[in-house]
């Protein structure tokens, strides 16, 4: 009924979405009549509303199985057979990756707002297609932790993370791992952000902050900067983002799960004679949350909760590693290095251990693992495979 009455809209009004009761109601008050243009704009709901519908009725179709002439219900496919999305525009962004690209923030239709695009802009100039990018990057690496936790990023990878007893304290590490990236920055906190992290935070040229809220001497000593713009979370922000990814080629789609991959302490395998301190442990899962939110070929080298040098998207990992290791502007010694894929070769380990790191996290699974674990004995690393690896292109 609502699809051939909105067929017909030039003579008939229909009506989809309570919020257009009060343009309607006023229309007829004043003119005794809904104008055409209004008809029309409500015919395009009707049909953005009932195509919606049908998607998600296909979508749940492939639920159903058929036995004996039985119909039983299955699980929700993790890839479904056919994808529908109805999405609809949101905000127009300044431009995309470059100006002359056009560009928008586009939500899914019927669906209450969530995450970044339900943040609440208290200040600062209209965000960029840019800034939503990195914000999502930094929104999404300051859920991995539980204790109080600072990110900065810098072209979509974290170029300081750390987390410490007190957010200022976070931000503080963070910043000291490479202050010259941090220059133009986008960073995100998994805390309330407090005046004490705020004085630090306003000495830096930033270009966005997120968090779950600002106390209000936080907002005032942000008001100063008029350009900078603070994101308030909403409730759940922070919670990982479990929706299917999504990335356009030519001709196509490709869609996989996000990645959620975890590895308890009982399930990491030491792979060397020498088996790594508690403290070298908790290092090395503080790392191993980093390098899953740096593009490949990741290299992180941390201490203390905090990272200390970051190689990101080098075509061969030792190079990753000897970048990691130009950029760090603290001493390496004692650090370990977390890898998002295997060592290929027993160099970049051997990298590793020259600039003064101790212990190795990586997934394992070269042809030349036996090689590799050899050099980190002779080195006197201790090493762990996680079996698990995590590319990020």
């Amino acid at each position: 009924m609502l699809r051939s009455a909105a067929k017909n809209f030039e003579s008939v009004t229909v009506i989809t979405d309570p919020a257009d009761y009060t343009r309607v109601a006023q229309e007829l008050e004043s003119s005794g009549e809904t104008s055409l243009v209004t008809r029309l704009d409500l015919a395009r709901k009707v049909f953005a509303t009932t195509s919606r519908y049908d998607g998600m009725i296909t979508t749940e179709l492939e639920r159903l199985s058929v036995s004996a002439n039985q119909i039983a219900l299955t699980e929700k496919p993790i890839l479904p057979q056919r994808l529908h999305f109805a999405l609809r525009r949101q905000q127009e962004l300044r431009y995309g990756e470059n100006p002359h690209q056009a560009a928008a923030l586009y939500i899914p239709s019927g669906r209450d707002l969530r995450g970044l695009a339900a943040a609440n802009q208290l200040q600062g100039k209209e965000l960029s297609y840019n800034n939503f990018v990195d914000l999502e990057a930094a929104r999404s690496l300051a859920a991995e932790f539980r204790r109080p936790a600072a990110v900065i990023i810098k072209h979509n990878n974290p170029c300081g993370t750390a987390e410490q007893e007190t957010l200022r304290d976070a931000y503080l590490k963070a910043l000291a791992c490479d202050p010259i990236s941090a220059f133009g920055g986008v960073l995100a906190f998994n805390r309330p952000v407090d005046a004490a992290t705020a004085e630090e935070v306003a000495k830096l040229f930033a270009e966005c902050i997120a968090a779950p809220a600002f106390d209000e001497k936080a907002k005032s000593i942000f008001a100063a900067k008029k350009n900078l713009r603070l994101l308030e979370l909403p409730p759940g922000g922070l919670e990982p983002d479990r929706e299917l990814q999504l990335k356009r080629i030519f001709g196509g789609m490709l869609v996989q799960q996000p990645d959620l991959g975890e590895i308890a302490e009982s399930e990491l395998r030491t792979v060397t004679k020498r088996a790594p301190s508690q403290e070298e442990m908790q290092n090395m899962r503080f790392a191993w949350k980093v390098c899953k939110h740096v593009k490949s070929n990741a290299i992180v080298f941390a201490r203390d909760g905090a990272t200390l040098g970051v190689g990101a998207g080098q075509m061969s990992r030792v190079d990753s590693v000897k970048l990691a290791v130009m950029k760090a502007q603290s001493p390496l010694q004692g650090s370990v290095v977390a890898s998002d894929a295997f060592f290929p070769f027993p160099d970049g380990v051997e990298e590793a251990a020259k600039a003064g790191a101790t212990a190795v996290i990586q997934p394992g699974g070269s042809v030349r693992d036996n090689d590799v674990v050899a050099a980190a004995d002779r080195l006197g690393l201790a090493m762990v495979f996680t079996g698990m690896r995590h590319f990020l292109h």
